[in-house]
């Protein structure tokens, strides 16, 4: 199940995500939404993983 998160961007990304709607690039605004959020997770999770083992091997 997801849940909801509501945010606010400025207009002109919202004006950019709903053109990639428009260009077909994703069915929604808020399936774009999320692949960007996928996106920056994939990109760094491995760090903050790393940190936070470094994190608890400190304490």
């Amino acid at each position: 199940m997801m849940e909801r998160v509501t945010i606010r961007l400025p207009p002109q990304q919202v004006a950019m995500l709903q053109k990639l709607v428009e260009a077909g690039e994703f069915p929604t605004v808020s399936e774009a939404i999320r692949y960007a959020v996928r996106e920056l997770i994939e990109k760094h999770a491995n760090r903050v993983i790393r940190d936070s083992e470094q994190i608890s091997f400190e304490m």
